[in-house]
């Protein structure tokens, strides 16, 4: 992402994996000891290093969301648990030693460690202004209020812990309903931060986002998308209003996870090159079966030259949203915003507005104007059916589901299968 890391990097090597554990290295300096008086390059590395490491893991995540709820199948004929564990396989369960828990969680705890550190450091820095201060700190907040969302959005009931800030007094975990109010909280307090603040650091992949105004928005998006997950529609519109969100704009419009192929960088590992052997990201065959005529969102499962097929599972076309090993996974975007907004509408039996925004992403889309029913059980099944297409493993379909208590109409192609509700604890957190 950025040549100069090394500082974050080093930071990063001082803790562990699990958010239960955090031995720092007795022959180095101490993250207490970079803390006390930081410096803005030193800061700026820090940010560095959070953005970076927002990326672990990523793919992994995309994975559990996608193969849950049958958007797609990850075919790896060295890891047969991403067709037995994650589909429920002939009495398989969830297993809460397995890396697609332990390894997404401990990339989501590490980048909040990272938060807590920038936090500190920044708070305690006499070299910056207030204005930079506070500008750091709610980048660090708005970061560290995402990542507690991602590994909320995987245990949902079972919780996760919000403060983590004293790795030997840890918090409490909360329950799904407190730990989005905690997360609401975070983002408010962030947003507050970053209003008047002066940003002295650069960002890869918030783009024209990357000042304090910019930040302000991205942090309202990810307000609204709590606030919908909340049932707050009256609060999703009014997030909504001061973020990016443009009724009218680009879909694609948004922040994004950026790789390259740079010396020390990340690629975009959820990329597989089409009709590939072996390993293998396959689109569930309901997407093509289910899709409107004409509606060009068909692109992203594109028809393989052969069917690739495991363990009784088969599918003839291949997962084509991220089409290069350096394409960026968005963050949050237009579309699901504009999306958000015709939600929060048809909630609130604002039917007109609602629509309004569905024949955007449906004309988009190639897609004639929506002619169904306008009644808010009819609505909400066409936003949802638009959500499943223009998201399309983005991560939100196995939560969208979940919210609508929809799990049960998830397809299931062997004898047996099950579509879990959620993941367990890691077993690091049950010792």
């Amino acid at each position: 992402m950025r040549k100069n890391i090394i500082w974050s990097l080093f930071c990063l090597s001082l803790f562990v994996c699990s958010c239960k554990k955090d031995f720092g290295d007795l022959n180095q300096a101490t993250v207490q000891a970079f803390t006390s008086d930081a410096t803005e390059g030193e800061l700026n590395n820090l940010v560095s290093g959070t953005e970076s490491g927002m990326r672990n893991s990523v793919a992994l995540y995309l994975d559990d969301i996608g193969i849950i709820s049958r958007e797609m199948y990850h075919f790896s004929p060295s890891e047969p648990r991403y067709v037995t564990d994650l589909l429920g396989a002939s009495g398989a369960t969830l297993n809460n030693s397995t890396f697609y828990i332990t390894n997404t969680w401990a990339s989501r705890y590490q980048d909040v460690k990272n938060c807590n550190v920038l936090i500190s450091a920044a708070t305690n820095s006499t070299t910056i202004t207030a204005a930079q201060r506070s500008g750091y700190i709610g980048f660090a907040q708005t970061i560290k209020a995402y990542q507690l969302l991602m590994n909320l959005n995987l245990t949902d009931s079972n919780g996760i812990r919000v403060d983590v800030a004293d790795p030997n007094n840890l918090g409490p975990f909360v329950s799904y309903a407190n730990g989005l109010a905690a997360i609401s909280a975070l983002l408010d307090s962030a947003k507050t931060q970053l209003t008047g603040a002066s940003v002295a650091f650069t960002l890869a992949g918030f783009g024209s986002y990357s000042d304090a105004p910019g930040l302000i928005k991205v942090n309202r998006a990810l307000a609204a998308r709590v606030d919908v997950y909340r049932q707050l529609w009256s609060a999703a519109l009014m997030d909504l209003s001061a973020s990016f969100f443009a009724l009218h704009g680009s879909l694609s419009d948004g922040v994004f996870h950026v790789y390259s192929t740079g010396s020390g960088d990340q690629l975009n590992t959820f990329y597989i090159p089409q009709n590939t052997t072996g390993e293998v990201r396959v689109a569930h065959p309901s997407y093509a079966a289910d899709i409107e005529a004409g509606d060009d969102r068909i692109g992203k499962a594109t028809v393989r030259t052969s069917v690739a097929s495991l363990q009784g599972l088969s599918s003839n076309r291949d997962v084509w949203v991220y089409t290069t090993s350096t394409t960026p996974i968005p963050i949050v975007r237009n579309e699901e915003l504009i999306l958000i907004y015709a939600e929060a509408n048809i909630q609130q039996s604002d039917f007109a507005d609602a629509v309004t925004a569905i024949n955007i992403i449906r004309t988009a889309h190639g897609l004639g104007a929506y002619s169904g029913a306008t009644t808010q059980a009819a609505l909400l099944t066409e936003m949802l059916n638009q959500r499943r297409y223009s998201l399309y493993c983005e991560g939100h379909r196995w939560l969208d589901l979940r919210r609508y208590n929809l799990l049960g109409t998830v397809p299931i192609d062997r004898t047996g299968d099950q579509v879990w509700t959620e993941f367990p604890l890691p077993v690091s957190e049950q010792q």
